[in-house]
């Protein structure tokens, strides 16, 4: 009647979901009230000049390692992303174009 698989009732769902709610958002507010403690930590100075390029790194090597797709097909998608970005100096436009260059090209050229 309520689409939920049998034995499962609305109030067990709910159980489970507001709880997961709750600690999401508080995890996710934490930082925030640690920040003016964090301010010149040398942890987050490295974080913030080494994360986002280990992250990078991190899905380059998972999309060249998992995917079942020809791998030229991930390093022109790179070039073309490393071309535009060297051109425009704008991050969002760089994974926008990367990002729907890759997945047009997965889609519906392979």
């Amino acid at each position: 009647m309520n689409g939920l698989p049998a034995g499962v009732e609305l109030p067990m769902v709910w159980a489970v979901i507001l709880p997961i709610g709750v600690v999401t958002v508080l995890l996710r507010a934490l930082p925030f009230a640690f920040r003016g403690w964090l301010d010149g930590s040398p942890l987050l100075d490295f974080l913030r000049l080494y994360m986002p390029v280990g992250v990078m790194v991190v899905l380059v090597l998972y999309t060249f390692t998992s995917s079942d797709q020809p791998v030229w097909a991930g390093v022109l998608v790179g070039f073309v992303t490393l071309a535009l970005h060297a051109w425009r100096r704008s991050p969002a436009l760089s994974i926008l174009v990367g990002t729907g260059l890759y997945v047009g090209l997965v889609n519906l050229v392979l």
